[in-house]
């Protein structure tokens, strides 16, 4: 099972000070988190693609690239490309170079958005939402097959064989589909034999089983084998010493930041104390805790999806370095030997 960490580069106030850290310090620190994650033997990292003032992450890849010629085995990843409004012939070119630079590590995890601030500044009507994903995704999947490619949509110019460059080092390059957690998206990925996402960030992990088994069964339907499709999911969470370090570190962040998503999607209720306690239980969407602690929910996490990998999102609002840091090392040094471990001795039958 591979476990990494997932960002979207938050540079929101400190909930204490009310200090904002500036989107430049935040992207040098994202580098110097990679180069960590990498050191302490995590499998990927990857990088939200997002367009407004509290995240920095408006362009994944070359963040990851600036990370990618100083690490040796970790993959680069986005998470997510928002696809539907951009280019799909730039976006395999910048993964591709990413991949060049990088050796073979890159992958790219297309998605429709959440946050739909891209679309207006990249000048898409939201009407066309599902279309354009759609129409964008087809192409994305035609350049990465065929070196020459011609093609036709409603949304962007025709290509009459022309050639997209650099080709990328993976042949083909890794091509995920995130998902909130709709049955369409899991039938789409599942159709088409892509690896799939999902970003499970509140209720109980174990609810989306339904989904795991339609997205297995339209794979099987497709003529693919469901067994050899990677299954992801991301959450967000905390790694400390200890368990009670972790959630008191974690929580005001994360009320804040969600306090502020909250009122823009008009959610109601504040976030409470209570309502992030239960969530940090062993059948809850938040990885927060001691490593024993995370570990064990990871495991739970597969026995009940069947996941192989795991994305911890440690940065929900601005996190001190330092701790952040601290949090990426325990996950790669503490929890994902305890979480192989387990899988292994489950798997041999002891």
């Amino acid at each position: 099972m591979e476990i990494g960490i997932s960002t979207f580069l938050e540079a929101t106030p400190d909930p204490s000070t009310g200090v904002v850290i500036s989107h430049a310090e935040r992207l040098r620190n994202a580098v110097e988190e990679i180069v960590v994650a990498d050191q302490a033997g995590l499998d990927v990292y990857g990088i939200g693609e997002h367009h407004r003032a509290d995240y920095a992450g408006s362009s994944p890849a070359v963040v990851l690239a600036a990370a990618a010629a100083m690490t040796k085995r970790i993959r680069l990843t986005s998470a997510v490309t928002v696809l539907s409004s951009d280019d799909p012939v730039r976006i395999y070119q910048s993964f591709s170079t990413l991949d060049g630079i990088s050796n073979g590590r890159a992958e790219i995890m297309a998605g429709r958005g959440s946050f739909i601030e891209s679309f207006p500044l990249f000048g898409y009507d939201l009407s066309d939402y599902d279309e354009l994903f759609e129409e964008k995704l087809e192409l994305l999947l035609a350049i990465r097959a065929s070196e020459k490619v011609s093609w036709r949509g409603g949304h962007r110019p025709a290509i009459d064989n022309l050639g997209v460059y650099p080709r990328a080092v993976q042949t083909p390059l890794p091509v995920w589909i995130a998902s909130g957690g709709t049955p369409q998206s899991a039938i789409r990925a599942g159709m088409l034999g892509l690896p799939i996402a999902f970003a499970i960030i509140g209720g109980m992990p174990e609810s989306f089983a339904p989904l795991v088994q339609l997205y297995k069964r339209a794979a099987a339907k497709a003529g693919h084998d469901p067994d050899k499709l990677p299954i992801a999911t991301h959450s967000h969470g905390f790694v400390a010493d200890t368990t009670d370090h972790a959630a008191e570190l974690f929580f005001p962040p994360t009320q804040a930041q969600m306090n502020v998503i909250g009122r823009e999607r008009g959610w109601g209720q504040p976030y409470s104390r209570a309502s992030y306690d239960t969530a940090r239980s062993l059948r809850g969407a938040l990885y927060v805790g001691d490593p024993e602690y995370v570990a064990e929910k990871i495991v739970l996490l597969h026995k009940n999806l069947g996941v192989t990998r795991f994305f911890l999102h440690v940065n929900v609002g601005t996190m001190p370095h330092r701790e952040v840091l601290r949090a990426i090392e325990l996950l790669g040094t503490k929890v994902a030997p305890i979480v192989r471990k387990e899988l292994a001795r489950d798997g041999s039958g002891d």
